[in-house]
């Protein structure tokens, strides 16, 4: 792509500069248009996370908490070790038993050792883990429709198709590329 037409933006906007570049009030354009969309997936995720994280504050749990919640609801009655949590993860969660902790001292988790190999610990949610996600499933659902409602269903297929591209081929610390996720 021309480097006049990657500043352009399109959009309507007569300054030239991108949505993002303008919503980070960033005065330079971007020094590939790689850089510009790695930014505009990371401010969007931000965007989304950010109103997200004010809907379960309401119950006094972060993001993460509300991600180990849903990952235990989903588990059901069988639970599911910590590192299959870890793994599941949105955000990478290196304190993973800690977080556990807090939601074991919330009482809205719980965790067991299995008898067969006393190192592995299942985890399960708790009547009232369940209570506080089911409080937060019409807020959330509707956090939903505000961040992408507005794309059409084929739009929002698009996208899921295109960020799993993205994802599917990571970039390390060592700037070696990783194949697609094996998930």
């Amino acid at each position: 792509m021309a480097s006049d037409e990657h500043s352009s933006g399109g959009g309507g906007r007569t300054s030239g500069a991108s949505a993002v570049q303008d919503e980070i009030a960033q005065r330079r354009p971007f020094h590939s248009l790689a850089a510009e969309v790695a930014v505009g997936i990371l401010r969007t995720a931000a965007l989304i996370e950010r109103h997200f994280g004010q809907i379960v504050a309401r119950r006094d749990i972060t993001v993460q908490q509300y991600n180990v919640l849903r990952i235990l609801r989903g588990a059901g009655k069988e639970g599911l070790p910590t590192l299959v949590i870890r793994d599941r993860m949105i955000h990478e969660a290196p304190g993973i038993t800690r977080l556990i902790d807090k939601r074991e001292e919330a009482g809205l988790a719980r965790r067991e050792r299995t008898s067969s190999d006393r190192r592995q610990v299942i985890c399960y949610i708790t009547p009232k883990g369940l209570e506080v996600l089911n409080s937060l499933d019409a807020d959330m659902r509707a956090a939903d429709e505000k961040a992408v409602g507005h794309l059409s269903i084929e739009d929002q297929r698009q996208l899921i198709r295109l960020l799993d591209i993205v994802r599917g081929h990571r970039v390390s610390a060592d700037g070696s590329r990783s194949g697609p996720a094996g998930r």
